[in-house]
């Protein structure tokens, strides 16, 4: 775990919680920290119901954004980098 810059940690964060609230119903926050099956299956929920799966997804992302952004960067770093924890 060494290798990983913590500043790159602090940006990642607060990048995927600014796209997990914004863009949240099509997944760029999972793409963003390398959860490509995840953020498929949210862009597909979203895309495949013709956005009312949608709603769902967005509100998942809105969720998801708030907790990157008020967990500290050791919180962050442990739970979505090194873990690897891909919902909530």
């Amino acid at each position: 775990m060494s290798n990983i810059n913590p500043s790159d940690t602090s940006n990642k964060k607060v990048l995927a919680g600014i796209c997990a609230i914004l863009l949240g119903a099509l997944g760029v926050h999972k793409f963003i920290l390398g959860y490509t099956k995840e953020g498929v299956i949210m862009l597909l929920v979203s895309l495949l119901t013709c956005g009312i799966g949608g709603f769902v997804m967005g509100v998942i992302g809105l969720a998801e954004g708030i907790i990157y952004l008020t967990k500290s960067d050791d919180e962050f770093l442990n739970t979505y980098i090194a873990n690897k924890k891909g919902w909530f």
